[in-house]
């Protein structure tokens, strides 16, 4: 099992003083770091990274028998092109030959006010992929395109579908959206035939006023079918890596019993909204789902690095993992 960089959101150029959990300054630390708890690669994000950096990567990485894989940013326009080329270049060094991006840096029922703004954006991430295509083709490098709270999964595909590159596919996200209120099992159905990537996690979920809560928490104690995920996965691509983002925060509010939410979700059925509902009412977290805003930093630190260690070993006893 990888570990995805946003598992350690905290420790990530953390400015807080801790012995026990020093903050990592790049890619060397994390990866010096995940290779002693026991994971088998890391994604990480490679902006700005030089040449140089990439061949101090991959020494690294070859002498710790690890795997990386890359985050990249899109290029928005002409100008970026160079740039972007430039990170895939320093990252393939190291040894990265696939590269998770977004579309949108946010939530689709946060960022993103009315119809006409969604339909922006749609037309601004052809854009992006329009210019990083060309790049990713002549270096051979595979690009991931995340359901990232943005897309539901019939207009990812429908992205796909329109530049039908062997190089751009997706990182499939177990759980992201149940907050579009779709269903993790037929998003994991409808999107694993163009995987090149994954980001694992488990959910928790709850009921509040305005809809509902969600929350990553450690593999296992949420309401995920984890095996049956993993075995869909390796049908559609034998050497996928498996990647643990577990991300230790304050569960998410999903308001979807206000009117808000539903500004560019207007598509979705009446028997999704209800489907979701009876999933989270039939499936409530056992216990409160974790807040950790209220805790010390050294307490929220551990915490995070507990949820990993316990995920990483669920996957080891569980999930078939190495």
């Amino acid at each position: 099992m990888g570990v995805v960089v946003h598992s350690y959101a905290m420790r990530w150029h953390s400015p807080i003083e801790s012995d026990k959990y020093p903050g990592f300054k790049d890619a060397i630390d994390l990866m010096e770091h995940c290779h002693e708890i026991g994971a088998g690669g890391i994604q990480v994000m490679v902006q700005g990274w030089s040449q140089d950096f990439g061949k101090r990567v991959r020494d690294k990485r070859e002498k710790l028998g690890l795997f990386i894989e890359g985050s990249i940013k899109l290029p928005k326009t002409r100008e970026d092109v160079d740039g972007f080329e430039k990170e895939v270049v320093a990252a393939k060094e190291a040894g990265a030959v696939t590269f998770r991006t977004v579309c949108l840096n946010g939530r689709r029922y946060e960022n993103i006010e009315s119809l006409t703004a969604f339909h922006e954006f749609v037309k601004n991430s052809i854009i992006s992929l329009d210019l990083a295509e060309p790049v990713i083709r002549k270096h051979k490098v595979r690009l991931a395109i995340e359901n990232h709270k943005d897309w539901r999964a019939a207009e990812l595909v429908d992205i796909l579908k329109r530049f039908e590159s062997e190089w751009i596919g997706v990182n499939l996200d177990f759980g992201n959206n149940i907050a579009l209120i779709e269903n993790p099992m037929e998003v994991m159905n409808a999107l694993a035939p163009y995987i090149f990537s994954t980001h694992v996690k488990d959910m928790g979920v709850r009921e509040y006023e305005d809809g509902f809560l969600l929350a990553e928490v450690p593999l296992g104690a949420g309401v995920l079918d984890l095996k049956k995920m993993f075995d869909i996965c390796r049908q559609h691509r034998e050497d996928v890596n498996f990647n643990l983002e577990m991300i230790t925060r304050d569960p998410l509010k999903i308001p979807c019993l206000k009117n808000d939410f539903w500004a560019t979700l207007g598509g979705v059925s009446p028997n999704e909204l209800a489907s979701t509902l009876r999933m989270i009412r039939r499936n409530p977290s056992e216990k409160q789902l974790s807040v950790v805003s209220g805790h010390e930093p050294e307490q929220r630190l551990a915490i995070e690095e507990q949820n990993i260690i316990t995920s990483l070993q669920y996957s080891k006893d569980y999930l078939g993992m190495r």
